[in-house]
């Protein structure tokens, strides 16, 4: 857990810290959205070449994670060295999400070794743990002001500590081998009913969740300026962020507890139909009263995050044990595939439309996730 919060530490750094670049360079608005959008894209092709190239099978896998964070951690200190908003700092930020695909993932393998009956609770954790660790660029972008220098630090510290920490981890006793990527795999995507429902699920998840997570700070800053003077605005728009980010974590470990209990399909409807109507909220609540954003905002935070564990323990749950990793990977390429855009839009459109209808747009996702979830909830007499 300790390994992948230090690991993950380094997704939104460029996110929490944008306000204050911007303060100190000129960035266009697509090199802001791509500062950002490249760790997606580089996560994804990070994950297909660890997939496929069985890495974490033919390597220990905490020494796996523990080069792969360390080598980010690496990545992510050399902003310091190239000039701010430039195509090299992209550069960097697409190596990093490409070097955190030995972080998220051979963490989830790690963490499963520890149990079978309770799978939808062991990846909860993770996710838990990856939900925290996303937050902190913001707190440390809070705590440190407008010197954006010091959360890249602050960052890249918690990261290379990750990758040695997972070094003093065990390997559970269901630990094995995970299948190389299939490509003929895919075709269950399709073919079976209750994988492809959990796959369209997971895609309206990801409309909404990093796209939520990357802007978030940015929008509070955007609603709270209208009442408040700007640099105070853009100090609690961090907190903000970092509340909304880090208190869905929280909400991760009862998730999956009651998945294995309730049902999976059960909880992603109930996490995705609460963090829709927090969406439209907030966005109805946005140019108003601080407080009442904030609190909104704390609360989509809160509810977007614990069904996504859920998508993957049912798409495992359903495919057949030799297929069950290619199937997982094609689902996160996908995704995160699809965050690219999500994640690279946003801010575009809401300088094109403005932040409340880019923020009523982001339930549209959750909303066509819970249709497709809607046959898999478990027949009961």
């Amino acid at each position: 857990m300790l390994a992948e919060i230090g690991g993950m530490s380094l997704w939104f750094v460029s996110a929490a810290i944008l306000p204050d670049m911007v303060r100190e360079a000129t960035i266009s608005e697509t090199r802001q959205a791509l500062l950002s959008s490249a760790v997606q894209a580089g996560f994804v092709v990070g994950a297909l070449v660890v997939s496929i190239s069985g890495m974490a099978d033919r390597l220990d896998p905490r020494r796996v994670f523990a080069a792969s964070a360390v080598s980010a951690a690496l990545a992510n200190l050399a902003l310091l060295a190239v000039p701010v908003g430039s195509g090299p700092a992209i550069a960097l930020r697409f190596a990093t999400g490409a070097l955190l695909a030995g972080v998220y993932p051979v963490g989830m393998k790690i963490i499963v070794g520890w149990g079978l009956r309770d799978r939808g609770f062991l990846v909860g954790l993770l996710v838990a743990a990856l939900t925290l660790g996303s937050s902190m660029p913001y707190l440390a972008a809070f705590l440190g002001g407008a010197d954006w220098r010091l959360t890249v630090i602050a960052a890249s510290a918690l990261a290379g500590l990750g990758g040695l920490v997972v070094l003093a981890t065990g390997l559970g006793p269901h630990h094995a081998r995970a299948a190389r990527f299939e490509p003929s795999a895919i075709g269950l995507a399709w073919t079976d009913p209750a994988i492809r429902r959990a796959y369209l699920g997971y895609f309206g998840h990801m409309w909404e969740l990093f796209a939520m997570w990357a802007w978030v700070g940015a929008a509070a800053a955007a609603s709270f300026s209208f009442t408040m003077a700007p640099d105070a605005a853009a100090s609690l728009a961090k907190l903000t962020a970092f509340l909304a980010i880090a208190l869905g974590a929280l909400a991760c470990i009862p998730a999956g507890w009651a998945a294995d209990r309730v049902g999976k399909a059960e909880v992603t409807i109930l996490a995705m139909g609460a963090s829709g109507l927090a969406a439209l909220l907030t966005a109805a609540s946005f140019g108003g009263p601080p407080a009442l954003t904030m609190a909104l905002v704390i609360l989509w935070g809160i509810a977007v995050i614990p069904d996504s564990a859920q998508f993957s323990a049912i798409v495992a749950d359903n495919a057949p044990p030799h297929l069950a990793g290619s199937l997982l990977t094609f689902q996160t390429a996908i995704g995160f595939a699809l965050t690219i855009v999500t994640v690279q839009a946003t801010p575009v459109a809401a300088q094109a439309f403005g932040w409340p209808l880019v923020l009523a747009a982001m339930a549209a996702g959750p909303f066509l996730g819970i249709l497709a979830m809607w046959p898999l909830r478990r027949r009961r007499a």
